[in-house]
């Protein structure tokens, strides 16, 4: 083979082993952009699935602790439910139940007292009431307020009284507590809030009358 010959093959093969050399980068750069991206890929779907698996398993608790019995509940049956005018003398503060007034009052928060025989109106549709007493430290009337938001059946006001206990009250129920961290508020709200067992589910706790 002459010279000439043997320089071009040798140049041809530099060449190739150049170009198998790129491929071999490019190869390598896929193989790291792609298993990057699969890492990243599996590290959000387990992200999710934590997430989702964990917010499953707090609703799951949620519902389980609904169903436990709470520790402090009065319970109350025989309860009439007559529309009347003027005021009723209810023997529990708040009112569980009894004659009420012909029109409830809406759900929501508020920042004075509501009136008694509209709000055990709102309890014969499945309202929770949250009251307080107007001793209540702020920052507690404050966790309360948060505890209430965003809650279509729970209305939330401060009592007639100058105390600062807390009364969780439903038709027929009632659970009183000292401290607004206290979970068996929540755990009430979720037991009785548009519970079936209410002498009218399914009816609303708005369209009535504020306050």
């Amino acid at each position: 083979m002459s010279n000439a010959n043997e320089r071009r093959a040798e140049n041809q093969q530099i060449v190739a082993d150049l170009r198998n050399q790129q491929r071999a980068k490019q190869r390598r750069r896929k193989i790291l952009l792609f298993g990057g991206f699969g890492l990243l890929l599996a590290g959000i779907i387990t992200a999710v699935t934590l997430t989702v698996l964990g917010s499953v398993q707090k609703e799951n608790a949620a519902a389980e602790a609904a169903k436990q019995p709470i520790e402090g509940i009065q319970t109350f049956t025989g309860l009439s439910r007559n529309h009347v005018d003027g005021t009723v003398d209810y023997p529990q503060h708040p009112g569980v139940g009894g004659d009420h007034a012909a029109t409830w009052t809406n759900c929501g928060i508020y920042t004075e007292p509501v009136n008694k025989e509209r709000s055990v109106h709102s309890l014969e549709h499945g309202a929770v009431s949250i009251t307080y007493g107007s001793g209540l430290a702020a920052a507690d009337v404050t966790a309360l307020t948060e505890l209430a938001k965003d809650k279509p059946f729970v209305l939330l006001s401060p009592g007639t009284d100058s105390g600062t206990g807390i009364t969780a009250t439903a038709w027929g129920a009632q659970l009183a507590v000292t401290d607004a961290a206290d979970p068996r508020i929540a755990n009430f709200i979720r037991a009785y809030a548009q519970s079936p067992d209410a002498p009218e589910p399914g009816a609303p706790c708005s369209g009535g009358v504020n306050g």
